[in-house]
């Protein structure tokens, strides 16, 4: 599979919103549904650290209601006050809110990819006022099972790339040009399938803000030493109301087993597996994604 740009022109709208710690960016496409019967949807971006730019293909489905999209605090085109204090849960969550009071969004429907679902379930949780439904996508939402299914994910690659991250995670020397290259064969079977990477990811890469992610999280794939070290959101899961769906690459990180599981506990909770995609199914399957997506938001 080859990769393919799919960056639109332009937004229709962009600006900032005043939040929690500094202003965040958020663009929006399908203006004009705005006030129409169909809720705008909000995407949350991964990372921790990463930005919305690889969400870009969401905007394909503004031909049918209003998609918005934002950077975090610290993140893509947001303010940068750098201040370790604003990396907490709860204040990311409280973005949420701020987007929607700043652009008067009175309903919507959430989604969030990868640590974003983490974002998104813990405001989902909440039982927010005009929220209609949560996406959970690639969800990062128990640290130790992303930790547990991923050392699985690493088990299976060849002995020689496993030595060569054990060796360099366990030495703290993980931007080594080996270790780089060990990751790659991992991230090639279950971050993005694609034979070349999207223009998109590729951005995503080079403008992660590596701190911030750091904090959070840690410098190792396998291990977490961050503050989300001990995090385990699926107690929430049974909390959310609101229709719900769990949407997953066949090969990705956050594992079909582990989305069947968080959905099993959630009251209303749906699941669909993108067929040959791994973490980065709105590249390697987007007709799929977006189908699946679009579904779900016609509930």
């Amino acid at each position: 599979m080859l990769a393919a740009s799919i960056t639109p022109s332009g937004p229709e709208r962009a600006g900032y919103a005043d939040a929690p710690g500094g202003r965040i960016w958020w663009r929006m496409d399908g203006v004009r549904h705005l006030r129409s019967p169909r809720a705008p949807l909000i995407a949350i971006h991964g990372g921790p650290g990463g930005s919305h730019d690889y969400l870009l293909p969401l905007t394909r489905l503004s031909e049918e209601r209003t998609i918005i999209l934002y950077d975090q605090l610290d993140c893509g085109e947001s303010d940068k006050p750098g201040d370790p204090r604003n990396w907490r849960v709860e204040r990311f969550v409280a973005e949420v809110d701020a987007l929607r009071a700043a652009l008067d969004i009175d309903r919507c429907i959430l989604l969030g990819h990868s640590w974003g679902g983490l974002i998104a379930v813990e405001y989902a949780a909440r039982g927010a006022p005009g929220l209609q439904g949560a996406v959970f996508a690639s969800p990062l939402i128990s640290t130790a099972r992303w930790v547990a299914d991923n050392a699985a994910h690493k088990a299976a690659l060849p002995a020689d790339v496993q030595i060569a991250l054990d060796r360099h995670e366990a030495a703290g020397t993980t931007s080594a040009p080996e270790y780089q290259a060990a990751l790659g064969v991992l991230m090639k079977r279950h971050f993005c399938r694609l034979s070349e990477e999207p223009p998109e990811v590729t951005r995503l890469f080079r403008t992660l803000n590596g701190t911030l992610q750091r904090t959070l999280w840690g410098a190792g794939e396998f291990s977490c030493t961050g503050t989300l070290k001990g995090y385990d959101g699926s107690i929430l899961l049974p909390r959310i109301a609101v229709p719900c769906l769990f949407v997953c690459g066949e090969y990705d990180e956050s594992t079909p087993a582990a989305n069947r599981d968080f959905a099993s506990v959630t009251p209303n909770a749906k699941v669909s597996v993108i067929p040959g995609a791994s973490h980065m199914p709105m590249f390697e399957n987007p007709t799929a994604f977006l189908t699946a997506i679009r579904w779900f938001c016609g509930i």
